[in-house]
């Protein structure tokens, strides 16, 4: 069996690990590739794991046809709606599985956005959602529930590990972030919450690792807050989780999420997350357990600190959130969730 996944970005984050997590998963059972737009970044990350990749420089049915002719695959693993939607318009007879990674905000009501999703639902075998959240949110998600199923993200504990093993640096932040600096992401907020900090503890340090569209307005509010000397900008990094596992705490200031691969890997690595209360991170974090949700600056600001400067109680979430990283991470009932859908449209070969 032959599967081609595909996704509309030039980009290693979320749904680009989760694609790229499922195609190590089957190494040697399922042949597998990756298709995206050119990045040569990404292309590194995928060479040093050994993934088969298609560069498009702009996705449309007419790129994307021509890999699936080179290809030939036997199912079309689509990630989230756009490229589900250029999918669908290309993919013919191949059955096309579509996997969507958050609860777009653009997508709750009547939008070009949900509209054009409509004809990849009809047109999908099956589609995963990352949470009931991002299923529910989508305006016309009850005319797909008998071919929808939520699919929860894990990851593969063993790699995560062995790249925070490979990097023999020591890092002294406080506080990190990871992942695009995009609306979604709400950048702007991260830059206030952290000159929040500094009124309370002016040595504060702050990773922020990731690029996007709304970098340099991050950075040019950074300079007017006057927070220079204490957050980071890293740009993005092709092994950020030595960063991760030394740093005090994790923070997301997100507008919505679906469960975010970066808060999965800190949970693995024992780092306390620090989240806005957006969608699937209501179903991952416990409030003062093994991290901290608010939609209130002041809040967050003072979690944080909590963890920041009590080592004890720092100790004491980080051995929860491991805990509970170890009880939801099902990387085998994952796997088989995947698998049983390829072969159920895509054969048994």
């Amino acid at each position: 069996m032959k599967v081609l996944h595909v996704l509309y970005s030039r980009i290693y984050t979320g749904a680009e690990k989760v694609a790229a997590q499922i195609i190590k998963a089957f190494e040697g059972r399922v042949d597998m590739a990756y298709c995206s737009l050119e990045c040569e970044e990404v292309w590194d990350i995928l060479d040093g794991m050994g993934i088969r990749h298609y560069g498009v420089e702009e996705l449309t049915p007419a790129t994307l046809g021509r890999v699936i002719r080179e290809y030939r695959p036997d199912v079309i693993h689509a990630h989230d709606m756009r490229t589900s939607f250029v999918a669908a318009l290309c993919c013919g007879r191949i059955p096309l599985i579509s996997h969507i990674h958050n609860n777009a905000y653009d997508a709750r009501g009547l939008s070009a956005k949900s509209v054009a999703y409509l004809l990849a639902g009809f047109r999908a075998k099956h589609i995963f959602w990352v949470s009931n959240s991002a299923y529910e949110g989508y305006v016309f998600h009850r005319l797909f529930a008998k071919k929808s199923s939520v699919l929860y993200n894990i990851i593969d504990a063993k790699r995560i590990f062995a790249m925070r093993d490979s990097d023999e640096h020591t890092y002294d932040f406080d506080m990190i972030y990871l992942g695009r600096l995009t609306y979604q992401k709400d950048p702007q907020r991260l830059m206030r919450l952290s000159a929040a900090l500094k009124a309370r503890k002016p040595d504060i340090k702050v990773a922020v690792v990731g690029a996007g569209e709304l970098e340099g307005e991050a950075k040019a509010l950074c300079e007017e807050l006057g927070l220079q000397d204490n957050v980071h900008f890293l740009g993005f990094q092709s092994n950020p989780i030595k960063m991760v596992a030394d740093s005090k705490a994790m923070i997301l200031t997100s507008r919505w999420e679906g469960t975010p691969m970066c808060a999965l890997e800190a949970m693995a690595l024992g780092t306390p997350v620090v989240s806005t209360p957006s969608d699937g991170m209501k179903d991952l974090i416990e409030n003062g357990v093994d991290g901290y949700l608010s939609d209130e600056d002041a809040v967050l600001a003072e979690d944080i600190l909590k963890i920041v400067e009590d080592p004890d109680h720092r100790e004491l979430l980080s051995e929860n959130a491991a805990k509970k990283f170890a009880r939801i991470n099902d990387e085998q009932k994952y796997n088989d969730t995947i698998l049983a859908c390829y072969r159920q449209w895509g054969g048994t070969q």
